[in-house]
């Protein structure tokens, strides 16, 4: 028979409930298991504190199918994440010519799991960038940015655009960071 204490204990945390539910796929993962519970803390911030969905982790390059130097999530954010300087001017130019607001249709983001006592490299980061895709692949949702050339800024789009990812950056009280990385050089905003 179980102690008292341990009857008493509250229910899990969905947070818990999550990595209780991936266990599973761990025995599969490449990476430690540290790494993926880092990653499902993570996707677990993206879901419920900024409303990303199509969240998932990746533990395989979808270029090389060789395993990621660690697992990377990618998801759909509820808007968008980043637009290119020049794709902004554009934008707004367009919408002063016609008086007409365009809109912002987010894309598939990379996202990469940190934790603040990390150390990274250059090194590091160009391993991750070189192992991802420019776009995540899109899961079982439509593609939501379109190519073509009726679409304004569709040259800062899709497989057009600069290749990046936000690093996620988790803090041992649980706060997460995100910044936007590009793997080069960008062209700084213009205020």
């Amino acid at each position: 028979m179980a102690p008292a204490s341990i009857l008493n204990l509250p229910p899990a945390s969905a947070l818990q409930e999550n990595i209780d539910a991936a266990e599973a796929s761990i025995g599969v993962s490449p990476h430690p298991v540290y790494l993926h519970n880092l990653a499902l803390s993570i996707t677990h911030n993206l879901q419920y504190h900024h409303d990303w969905t199509s969240v998932s982790v990746h533990t395989h390059s979808s270029l090389t199918n060789s395993p990621l130097p660690r697992p990377v999530i990618s998801g759909l954010p509820p808007k968008r994440a980043y637009i290119h300087p020049d794709e902004q001017a554009e934008i707004l130019k367009v919408e002063h010519s016609t008086g007409k607001s365009i809109p912002q249709i987010p894309e598939r983001e990379w996202v990469l799991p940190t934790h603040l006592q990390e150390k990274w490299s250059l090194a590091k980061f160009a391993a991750v960038f070189d192992a991802l895709d420019t776009v995540p692949l899109a899961g079982k949702e439509p593609s939501v940015a379109k190519e073509s050339a009726e679409v304004v800024g569709h040259q800062w789009q899709g497989k057009n655009r600069l290749k990046r990812l936000l690093l996620a950056t988790l803090h041992d009280d649980s706060t997460v960071v995100y910044y936007i990385m590009h793997d080069g050089i960008v062209k700084p905003r213009q205020n």
